[in-house]
């Protein structure tokens, strides 16, 4: 099994310094107001549904608008960009008809970024820039019925999730990504699921990249959709043996924190964070500042929490230069000595011994 150099490298950076990873995709993208011809390209001119919407085809249509973005982030500090395939697996990809295309959008959006990074690498060859094949949650779980009246009901199952997290995965890894980034998790088994594809796509190509794994924290219950603790689910998935375990998405920064001191913790893998600018307004749109942003994340990095810190929904380039700044002065978190138990988990987490 090969393991592919940049590793090495990612270790190497992440016991250096706080790493920074970028911001928000879809907020830079509604930047550019693009209409249904926008999307289309040329190439889809005349495709039968409309595809207004579908970020994850922009890598095919508007390829510039995208590398500029990745270019933006890593100028404004990141050291780790996403792919722009949040949902460019089969599943999420079929509201456009689109299924078919799946590979060939992650390999290009792969390329995409790993263009912006080497472009950047080479600029500061004393901080290289890393690649991180994002894969988002699918608009689907497999573990709630859709169906109020039908609790047993799914429109999914965990094979047809895993086959189409393989091919993603696949594609991801032959466009040069650095990492395997499962993000936004909701459900737990949707995410088991990626993991397992994963590890499977390691084996058919016979490389190994970092794994990160990024829950998401729907509510101030301080659990997932699924139901989960950030701690049970942290023991849901350390089998994977990620490099990082973390938080995205949903809550602000302020609110985030108590689930983020959770894990960093119980985990004896690094922790990422890249929350919202803030909570939605009433309008949808974030209003945190960079400054607000960064002001709130920078007691994460002086108090040991983090090891990889960003942006998700609302956050710009301003934002992430602003939080790499901030936390710039301190040392990434110390990975703790977990002492060897039993620990199960469902809902809750269960600890024996």
């Amino acid at each position: 099994m090969k393991i592919i150099e940049s590793a090495k490298a990612l270790e190497k950076a992440a016991s250096e310094r706080i790493l920074i990873i970028d911001g928000a995709m879809g907020t830079m993208i509604q930047r550019h107001k693009l209409d249904e011809a926008g999307y289309r390209g040329e190439r889809f001119k005349d495709w039968e549904r409309d595809v207004k919407g579908n970020n994850d085809l922009l890598v095919l249509t508007q390829p510039k608008i995208i590398q500029d973005i990745h270019e933006q982030y890593l100028a404004a500090g990141a050291d780790i960009i996403e792919t722009n395939t949040f949902n460019a697996q089969r599943i999420s990809m079929a509201d456009y008809g689109m299924e078919h295309l799946s590979y060939e959008i992650n390999v290009a959006a792969a390329k995409l970024a790993r263009a912006a990074a080497d472009k950047y690498t080479k600029l500061t060859p004393d901080k290289p820039r890393f690649v991180a094949g994002a894969v988002g949650p699918t608009n689907r779980t497999a573990s709630i019925s859709p169906d109020v009246n039908n609790p047993g009901f799914r429109n999914v199952t965990f094979d047809e999730l895993r086959d189409a997290y393989k091919e993603q995965v696949r594609a991801l890894i032959e466009g040069g990504s650095d990492i395997i980034l499962i993000e936004t998790i909701f459900d737990t088994l949707n995410a088991k699921a990626a993991g397992l594809a994963t590890l499977e796509a390691f084996d058919e190509m016979g490389v190994t990249l970092p794994i990160m794994i990024s829950g998401t924290i729907t509510d101030r219950s301080g659990r997932t959709l699924s139901g989960q603790t950030a701690e049970a689910f942290w023991y849901s998935m350390r089998h994977l043996k990620p490099f990082s375990i973390g938080l995205n998405c949903a809550l602000g920064a302020e609110l985030m924190r108590p689930y983020l001191a959770e894990l960093s913790h119980v985990a004896d893998v690094r922790i990422s964070a890249y929350p919202n600018a803030g909570l939605p307004n009433a309008m949808g749109g974030y209003d945190e500042t960079p400054e607000d942003m960064a002001c709130a994340t920078e007691p994460w990095a002086e108090d040991g929490l983090i090891n990889i810190i960003g942006g998700c929904c609302g956050s710009t380039p301003d934002h992430i230069s602003h939080i790499a700044e901030h936390v710039a002065k301190f040392p990434p978190r110390k990975i703790p000595e977990i002492a060897p138990k039993m620990r199960l988990s469902g809902l809750e987490p269960f600890v024996h011994g």
